[in-house]
């Protein structure tokens, strides 16, 4: 479990926002894949997962935003744990929870500030 030792900070969520802002544009989606140097693809994609695990040519490159697993004689990408899916499933919704986020963040660090400047007025 992690743990944050201090506050975040108002420069800190800036930077955080900055990196989201300048991602490339959600939503994200988890596809299954296929081609016939990559066996197994789980990638992240701008577009839906067709169930229908398609092979290269019949999709797109240029969609993919990320892989967590690649792997055809060798493994290219992979991770120790095997936890492909789930790493593909978070980082694609990372690109919509986080502007939700930070969105939540500063609007409760408003409302405090409006109670702290009402309890200041008193």
């Amino acid at each position: 479990m992690m743990t944050t030792p201090e506050p975040l900070t108002d420069e800190e969520l800036t930077a955080i926002e900055e990196l989201a802002e300048a991602a490339t544009p959600g939503p994200w989606f988890v596809r299954a894949l296929d081609d016939d140097l990559a066996m197994n693809l789980v990638a992240i994609s701008t577009v839906p997962d067709s169930g229908h695990g398609e092979r290269w040519p019949d999709f797109d490159h240029r969609e993919i935003v990320a892989a967590t697993l690649v792997q055809g004689p060798h493994r290219y990408v992979d991770v120790a744990d095997e936890c492909w899916d789930e790493n593909a499933l978070f980082i694609a919704n990372a690109r919509q929870d986080i502007p939700r986020l930070i969105a939540e963040i500063k609007r409760l660090r408003r409302l405090l500030a409006s109670r702290d400047n009402q309890g200041e007025a008193e």
